[in-house]
C-alpha cells in the first residue's frame, strides 16, 4: 500500500506499522448503496467511537482511521503529528511514556505510539490529524473483510499515506465515551421470515438470554443460547440482507449481521435489530449477555411454505 493517495491525491507524510496486533484495519464510514452489485457496507464497527476520535483530532467524521481488534498496535509516523485513541479502553504510550487515552495526543517524528490491549471491550480506534489517505474504492477507504474491498488488513511493516492536516486542532470539549456494554440489549423489528419459525421460538428470542459467541467477527455477531424452533422446514433461495438482520442458520441460534456482512442469504432472518445498538455489538466480549427486545406488538402472518 506504500505510495497510494488520497480522493485529492494529497499525501504529507507517512504512518509505519511496527506491529499490526490481532486485527488492524482502515475504516471510515464505509460503501453504503452498493449491495445491488453484491458490496456490503463496511466501515467502523463502532460509529461513534470513529467520529469521536476523528473529532478529537480535528479530522470530519468521515475520515479515515484504524480499527484495532483484542491487542492494539504500535505505529511510528514519519513527521510530527496529532493523534487519539478511542473505543474500548486500553493503555496509550509514546516512546515508552504514558499517553492520555480518550485525548488528542502529539507525537513526535520517528516517535513509537502504542496502542495496547482492550481493557474492556474489543475495539480502539486510532485517528491522525489529516487522515489516512489509503486509495478509496467506490468512494470509501474501509477494509471490507467478506469482499476484500479497500486496503488489506495491515501487517507488520505496512506503510499508510497520511493526508494534510487542516490546521490546529480546536479544543474538544467533553467527550462521551460509551462504555462497553455489560449485557449488550438488542432492539429487534420482526423480520420478513419470522413466519418461518414457532410461536415458541418468537417467545424464546423474546425472553431467553444468549451470550456472545467467540466466532462473531466483522461480519456477524454470533450467539450462544437455546436453539429457535424452525415452523417451516426446507431452504430458502438467497435473497436480500441488511445491515442488523438476525439470521437463523441451521443450529438454531441467532447471528446478528455487522458491516462486513454479505449482501444475500439463504437462511431466514427472524428479525432485524436497530442499527443504532449495533455500536455496543461492536465492544461486546464473548460471554457478554444478550438480549432481543421487541419494539411494540408484531401481527402474526400465517405460517410460510417453501417454494
Amino acid at each position: 500500500m506504500t505510495g497510494a493517495t488520497g480522493a485529492t491525491g494529497a499525501t504529507d507524510g507517512a504512518l509505519a506499522v511496527v506491529r499490526a496486533g490481532a486485527l488492524t484495519t482502515v475504516q471510515d464510514r464505509g460503501r453504503p448503496g452498493h449491495a445491488h452489485l453484491g458490496v456490503p457496507r463496511s466501515g467502523a464497527l463502532d460509529p461513534y467511537a470513529h467520529a469521536l476520535v476523528n473529532r478529537l483530532v480535528g479530522n470530519p467524521p468521515d475520515a479515515a482511521a484504524l480499527e484495532t481488534t483484542l491487542d492494539g498496535c504500535a505505529l511510528r509516523p514519519d513527521r510530527a503529528v496529532t493523534v487519539a485513541v478511542g473505543g474500548a479502553p486500553c493503555p496509550v504510550t509514546v516512546d515508552g511514556r504514558p499517553a492520555p487515552w480518550g485525548a488528542a495526543v502529539r507525537v513526535a517524528a520517528g516517535a513509537l505510539l502504542t496502542v495496547g490491549a482492550a481493557v474492556r471491550g474489543l475495539r480502539s480506534y486510532v485517528a491522525v490529524a489529516g487522515g489516512v489517505a489509503a486509495e478509496p474504492v467506490l468512494g470509501s477507504r474501509s477494509a471490507d473483510l467478506l469482499s476484500g474491498l479497500g486496503p488489506a488488513p495491515l501487517t507488520n511493516g505496512t506503510v499508510l499515506p497520511l493526508g494534510p492536516a487542516r490546521g490546529p486542532v480546536p479544543p474538544a470539549g467533553p467527550v462521551p465515551w460509551p462504555g462497553p456494554p455489560e449485557e449488550l440489549v438488542l432492539r429487534v423489528r420482526p423480520g420478513p421470515r419470522d413466519d418461518w419459525f414457532t410461536d415458541g421460538a418468537l417467545r424464546t428470542l423474546a425472553t431467553a438470554r444468549y451470550r456472545v459467541a467467540a466466532a462473531s467477527n466483522r461480519i456477524g455477531l454470533r450467539t450462544e443460547g437455546p436453539p429457535l424452533e424452525r415452523a417451516v422446514p426446507g431452504e430458502l433461495p438467497s435473497e436480500g440482507m441488511v445491515l442488523g438482520a438476525v439470521q437463523v442458520p441451521p443450529d438454531g441460534c441467532p447471528v446478528v449481521f455487522l458491516a462486513d456482512h454479505p449482501t444475500t442469504g439463504g437462511y431466514p432472518v427472524i428479525a432485524v435489530a436497530e442499527a443504532r445498538d449495533l455500536a455496543a455489538a461492536a465492544q461486546a466480549v464473548p460471554g457478554t449477555p444478550v438480549r432481543f427486545v421487541p419494539l411494540g406488538p408484531a401481527a402474526r402472518r400465517p405460517p410460510a411454505h417453501p417454494g
